[in-house]
């Protein structure tokens, strides 16, 4: 019985590590796409001060 306790307790353990990895990779993928429209934004907008500093 301990056994099949450990697996299944591996198992969640697993699937919540794919589970997490799966969604930072989707914020990472988001803050990719953030990052190159700054770059985009700062070389039409000259004058005005931004957000964020390059």
């Amino acid at each position: 019985m301990a056994v099949v306790l450990i697996a299944l307790l591996v198992i969640l353990i697993l699937f919540g590590l794919g589970f997490a990895l799966h969604v930072l990779w989707w914020l990472a993928l988001i803050a990719l796409v953030l990052w190159l429209l700054g770059f985009v934004f700062r070389t039409r907008e000259t004058t005005r001060r931004r957000w964020y500093r390059w």
